[in-house]
């Protein structure tokens, strides 16, 4: 983990999202670091030295493939925890999707001591990247589409407008489509009247009952 610049004690009140009692596994850890949009927080096989926390921001875990192409397994928002691996390597590159501070919650070697608050955030993960395969194996765009946005909903507490922080090209490789194709996409929820496009970050989902149709 590169360590750009730390800022905040753990007692400090400044936080971004919701704590909850995972992210509070213990007293003494380490202060948030804060990486730039684009920096790397972690590479493939790199030796996993523990957990992590997003206090603000988003990251985006990702492979290279053999061709070049980038896929994208998971983004993580403010609140959740990342870094849970079966062996001592990561299996994926971990980058700052924007301006985001990350919080060390424990050493590899101290996991064990706080399976029991750890284990449903590692468990709520599975689940997530589950959805994720059942997501792929759809052959309409429309349907990835919405099944994103309706995840990034619901993870952002149920609101109707939701910020994305990813770009297109991520919400494409995380898909397994082309930009293009998600632009589309987002055009023709936008003229159906599902969904509003306020900014370029952020979308106002109109007919909430439509558009979990279109992901069921």
């Amino acid at each position: 983990m590169a360590f750009l610049e730390t800022f905040q004690t753990p007692h400090s009140p400044i936080h971004s999202g919701v704590e909850s009692p995972s992210a509070r596994p213990s007293a003494g850890f380490q202060e948030v670091t804060f990486f730039p949009a684009g920096t790397e927080i972690y590479a493939q096989g790199e030796k996993s030295v523990g957990l992590y926390k997003v206090e603000f921001g988003a990251i985006r875990l990702y492979r290279l493939l053999a061709d070049g192409r980038r896929q994208i397994s998971a983004f993580h928002l403010a609140g959740e925890i990342f870094g849970f691996e079966a062996g001592n390597t990561h299996h994926f590159f971990a980058e700052a999707i924007c301006a985001t501070g990350v919080r060390r919650l424990c050493n590899a070697s101290h996991q064990n001591e706080f399976v029991s608050e750890l284990l449903p955030a590692a468990l709520q993960g599975l689940v997530r990247a589950q959805e994720h395969l059942l997501v792929l194996g759809r052959q309409n765009a429309v349907e990835r589409v919405a099944a994103f946005l309706t995840d990034m909903s619901e993870r952002q507490g149920g609101l109707r407008r939701i910020e994305l922080p990813m770009s297109r090209m991520d919400i494409a490789d995380y898909l397994g489509l082309t930009i293009e194709t998600v632009s589309r996409v987002f055009t023709k929820l936008r003229q159906k009247g599902i969904i509003r496009l306020p900014e370029l970050r952020s979308v106002e989902i109109a007919r909430w009952q439509a558009l979990q149709e279109m992901a069921a």
